[in-house]
């Protein structure tokens, strides 16, 4: 028997067990909703049973928020993934392709809380007051399961396909931008590949911040203070290979740039 692989065979730890795998070799492997369906808590659970219980949890991450991906995925609601310390680096980064299995890049808005967000209902209005200041931010994407064979269900189970993610230096409070009102432009080795608006994420980056804050306290693990939330990306997101040099400018957070290293050994 694998070491590394539990012997409690339940759907849920069988669906763990294998994504834990996939991120052990960076090698993708089959779809989990064979082992769990389209049961979303169960899902979230599989999510759960792949954190390290000693990791250092930075923030959350936003995804599905673009009709268009939805509907791809037959859903009509957005995910949440967790994110990591290891998975954050610094503007300019070169960052270690060898820790994944096949990334692509989006450009998104981030907020770092100020406040707790634990008592609800929560609106565009009442999370902005727990907002201390948003950044330009690029986050990979990446899946564990091969070829982004995925559907809601799977994506969820694989932290909804968290990877790395980047954050720009500029701090700017809510009250010196509209984040709806955003335009985005990235490239990759500077040649423009996505473009957009804040109005692509649930049709304002608020709306999918109270939209987690919801569901987070609804789940019993509210936001917190000093969180980073990842609120969805405003354009296309692109695949990346090792080489790639990746630059975002948002209106209002100004740029954000990031480096595939190449894999080497």
């Amino acid at each position: 028997m694998n070491p590394h692989l539990s012997p409690v065979a339940t759907p849920v730890r069988l669906a763990a067990d294998r994504l834990a795998e996939a991120r052990r070799t960076r090698v993708g492997c089959a779809p989990v909703r064979d082992l769990i369906g389209s049961d979303v808590i169960a899902a979230y659970t599989v999510q759960r049973l792949g954190i390290p219980v000693d990791a250092a949890v930075l923030g959350r991450k936003i995804g599905l928020t673009s009709p268009a991906v939805q509907q791809q995925l037959g859903v009509d609601q957005p995910d949440f993934g967790v994110l990591l310390a290891d998975m954050a680096f610094p503007d300019r980064a070169a960052l270690p392709t060898e820790r994944l299995v096949a990334p692509r890049v989006e450009a998104e808005v981030a907020f770092v809380l100020g406040a707790d967000l634990t008592a609800g209902p929560f609106d565009e209005q009442s999370v902005a007051a727990s907002v201390a200041y948003a950044v330009a931010a690029l986050e990979i994407v990446d899946s564990r399961i091969a070829g982004w064979d995925i559907t809601f269900a799977d994506t969820v189970a694989d932290n909804a396909s968290a990877g790395l993610f980047v954050l720009g230096t500029e701090r700017v409070r809510l009250a010196e931008f509209v984040p709806r009102e955003v335009a985005m432009s990235m490239s990759v080795n500077d040649v423009v590949v996505s473009t957009g608006t804040g109005a692509a994420t649930l049709g304002d980056p608020l709306t999918a911040l109270a939209w987690l804050a919801t569901t987070a306290l609804e789940l019993g693990d509210p936001l917190r203070a000093g969180e980073v939330v990842l609120t969805g990306a405003l354009g296309p997101v692109v695949p990346v290979q090792a080489g790639d040099r990746v630059a975002a400018t948002i209106t209002g957070l100004g740029r954000v740039r990031a480096s595939f290293a190449a894999v080497t050994g």
